[in-house]
């Protein structure tokens, strides 16, 4: 019935998306949903462009990134996915995802994404450790790069600031920018005093 598997899944999503009456939120991940899964890239990708075309435009795509677990996201990158996708990607960070291999949990700070992401990306999804307790500093830290973000959207004047910030640059108290560091400090204070609060509760 369709010509290719991109304009075949548009359809389907765009059919279902109608039927439950175009709700605000509506996600569809597409089968290329990182980099290294388009051929030859995401700005060339045939897939991709199709789904672009053809998906209404309320409808939210997901991207990891360059890769399925990525260390890294670039301004440059999204702006290649924004492009193709017609639209502003909903990041689904892996960042933290450990299905993968239950025998590692990651306890760092969020970092590895560029300064002014935000204004980039339609939304931003955390796959956390499958560990519940693990996931504090996580998703702590991921509230501090959060705040940080919405400053300087407030201050446009500090987006020049992305071509020179390192990705997890370690400075941040003097420019109020975010610091991966400074995050994981705040988080394991606020940490401590949760675990020690627990601990005073009766039956602990």
């Amino acid at each position: 019935v369709f010509p290719s598997l991109a304009q075949a899944q548009a359809s389907v999503a765009n059919e279902v998306y109608q039927e439950l009456g175009q709700p605000s939120v509506f996600l569809f991940c597409p089968t290329e949903y990182c980099s290294s899964l388009c051929s030859p890239s995401p700005s060339q990708s045939c897939y991709l462009q199709t789904i672009g075309q053809e998906l209404l435009p309320g409808i939210g795509v997901i991207w990891t990134g360059p890769k399925v677990v990525s260390q890294e996201l670039s301004a440059l990158l999204l702006e290649e996915v924004e492009a193709v996708l017609r639209r502003r990607p909903v990041i689904w960070d892996n960042l933290y995802a450990n299905d993968y291999d239950c025998r590692r949990v990651f306890l760092g700070p969020y970092m590895g994404r560029a300064p002014g992401l935000m204004s980039r990306l339609h939304g931003l999804l955390l796959n956390p450790n499958c560990e519940l307790q693990a996931n504090f500093i996580p998703i702590h830290t991921l509230g501090t790069w959060f705040r940080s973000e919405l400053g300087s959207c407030a201050h446009p004047d500090h987006a020049g600031k992305e071509a020179v910030a390192a990705l997890g640059d370690s400075q941040g108290a003097q420019d109020g920018s975010y610091s991966p560091q400074e995050a994981l400090e705040l988080a394991l204070h606020d940490w401590v005093a949760e675990i020690n609060q627990q601990a005073l509760e009766p039956g602990r």
